[in-house]
């Protein structure tokens, strides 16, 4: 095991907005792009690819992505971002178009490289503190919380604040599955290295990756923006209608790692997160894996573990907590069924 490396695990930020939009529908997508890079500037990361289609904008970072929707905004950042540092531009741009924030959450796995992480990333209460301090008063319905599981080195840390308890943040049943791995299998990680002198730029060499490694078609439905890293690494957006999926890859021997997020309806056909969850293991091959499902409903974590299970897999732990705004979360964790 390498004693340092990259940090692959995630920081993630959802922060929802209402209030009178000026230009009906565009909401936060109207934000200068200036505005956007001043923004990440302040988490220390910068946009490398970008798309956008009649429902939201999608950036590759050069530390994960960003989608922009009218009314929500999510960063992912990994590495030794300070994701949480977005929050005051953030609000402030929003301000200016008249909108109001009225949610926050807040999610991150255990990091594999904790001491590397600066302030206020370097521990969970820190991160909380941070929250507490920055987040405007009138979201007063607050939780924090760490999901463990059987494995110490796997946790789950969530921090929720909304205006309202019972709020309905989820429109038209909607999901998130959240996929970290770790661990990945050597010959599958060995796609994500670029050829020296390929001779190609970071979107080409993306597209390259996209097709040999089947990340394609994990979702054949969406189109996708991708980036390979020089000299190795991979990010993708995906983008289906008003739904929107990504995946990033750290694949480095001693550190290898991969996510995989997306979001879904429980009125979608039921195998259509199976098949999903079924082609993201089969294209990183992990030794280790956790999934974190955030839903109104309890029939999508169920469906996780009856796609993951038959791959070889096994739940070795599975946690579940109640957030505001109707958030049910569920973390499980998965390693390879010993004989």
């Amino acid at each position: 095991m390498a004693m340092s490396g990259f940090e692959g695990f995630e920081k993630r930020l959802e922060l929802q907005f209402s209030g009178d939009d000026p230009v009906t529908g565009i909401g936060l997508r109207q934000l200068h792009f200036d505005s956007i890079v001043e923004v990440l500037n302040a988490v220390q990361c910068t946009v490398v690819s970008a798309v956008g289609n009649q429902y939201f904008d999608a950036y590759v970072l050069s530390e994960s992505s960003l989608f922009v929707y009218p009314n929500k905004i999510i960063i992912k950042t990994c590495g030794t971002t300070q994701l949480l540092k977005s929050i005051i531009p953030l609000l402030h741009f929003a301000a200016n178009i008249g909108l109001i924030l009225c949610g926050c959450k807040y999610s991150r796995g255990s990091f594999i490289f904790p001491k590397e992480q600066p302030y206020p990333h370097s521990s969970f209460k820190e991160e909380v503190i941070y929250l507490e301090q920055t987040l405007p008063n009138h979201l007063f319905y607050r939780k924090a919380s760490i999901m463990p599981s059987k494995m110490s080195s796997h946790s789950w840390h969530v921090f929720s604040a909304y205006v309202n308890e019972y709020q309905n943040m989820h429109d038209n049943g909607l999901f998130i599955v959240e996929v970290c791995m770790t661990d990945l299998d050597r010959v599958l990680a060995r796609k994500f290295f670029r050829r020296p002198n390929d001779g190609e730029n970071g979107d080409s060499a993306g597209k390259e990756m996209t097709k040999v490694t089947g990340i394609d078609n994990i979702n054949s439905n969406a189109f996708i923006c991708d980036f390979a890293f020089d000299p190795c690494g991979y990010s993708m957006n995906g983008m289906d209608g008003d739904r929107y999926s990504t995946i990033h890859v750290t694949p480095e021997d001693g550190f290898s790692y991969a996510s995989f997020e997306c979001v879904g309806s429980i009125y979608d056909d039921h195998n259509n997160i199976i098949d999903m969850l079924k082609k993201v293991v089969q294209v990183f091959g992990p030794g280790t894996l956790s999934v974190a499902t955030t839903s109104p409903s309890n029939e999508v974590w169920t469906r996780v573990a009856g796609a993951i299970e038959p791959l070889g897999m096994k739940c070795r732990s599975s946690t579940m907590d109640d957030f505001p705004a109707g958030s049910n979360v569920v973390f499980q964790t998965f390693t390879p069924r010993r004989s």
